[in-house]
């Protein structure tokens, strides 16, 4: 299949494509025979928004293969047991010891105060650009709600890759009307109870209040993940200690680390604490 080059690529249309995501990126191209094969062969590497936009981008792929007579049994049939494994999406989540990562939106409820109706569109860009790092660094997303998002790690490493992707990104995005739109990440090792209906523990509570003390564009890591950070953090990539604090509703002072690394930014206020 000849590869569509740079031009040819910004030439085609957004129906020539089965996937445009919520910030106009395009994938899988469907505007030949060819293209439409490899769309099929190449949609479970894709990360979708969420499973609302990846049925659209399934049904936009399969009509364009009715449309060149490909009959895609092997497509369906795997897309068919990939709905099966999602009858409880908590199946598979890593036990013992963890590494969480939670981010947040910084002033969220001004920005849905100014931005009404637009918000749910700016908060859905925003978690597409979490969920794609998370993804891409090998976790696993455990619950989005609202203007935060959960996800779980094996090893704590992949985490704070994981959470430089993002921030470079967001520091990289140009937001319309001059907005500013910024996320604040903590991240935090333990061993938490996985229960029919998710994650329980202190180490869950604990990283809610490490990313709640963070800044926008911060990454706050707990001494637990530093810990396990020992030779695994990439060239490049610090760890600043900030100090102890008292994180609201958490009894123990924690010690917490800053995440330095090129691209993201360096200087903040001391972290939020009660």
């Amino acid at each position: 299949m000849a590869k569509l080059s740079s031009s040819e690529r910004r030439a085609l249309p957004d129906r020539a494509f089965a996937y445009v995501d919520s910030t106009g990126r395009r994938s899988l191209p469907i505007n030949d025979e060819a293209h439409v094969r490899n769309a099929l062969a190449r949609f479970d590497r894709v990360v979708f928004e969420d499973e609302a936009a990846e049925e659209r981008a399934r049904k936009r792929l399969l009509n364009a293969a009715k449309k060149y007579g490909i009959v895609p049994v092997g497509f369906v049939t795997g897309q068919v047991r990939k709905v099966k494994s999602r009858s409880n999406p908590l199946d598979g989540l890593p036990t013992g010891t963890v590494t969480f990562l939670m981010t947040d939106i910084e002033d969220s409820t001004a920005l849905v105060e100014g931005l009404g109706d637009d918000w749910a569109v700016l908060r859905d860009a925003l978690q597409g650009i979490v969920r794609r790092a998370i993804v891409a660094a090998g976790g696993r997303e455990v619950d989005a709600r609202a203007d935060e998002f959960f996800a779980v790690f094996e090893v704590a490493a992949p985490a704070v890759d994981a959470a430089i992707a993002i921030q470079r990104e967001l520091a990289g995005w140009r937001w319309a009307d001059d907005l500013e739109c910024r996320v604040r990440i903590g991240i935090h090792t333990g061993r938490p109870t996985l229960t029919a209906t998710g994650y329980v523990g202190l180490s869950v509570n604990v990283t809610a209040r490490l990313s709640a003390s963070a800044h926008g564009g911060q990454i706050l890591v707990s001494a637990e993940t530093a810990s396990k950070l020992d030779g695994a953090l990439p060239a490049g990539v610090r760890l600043r200690e900030l100090g102890s604090f008292r994180l609201r509703g958490i009894s123990r002072e924690q010690t917490l680390l800053q995440v330095e690394a090129e691209g993201i930014e360096a200087t903040f206020a001391p972290p939020r604490s009660s």
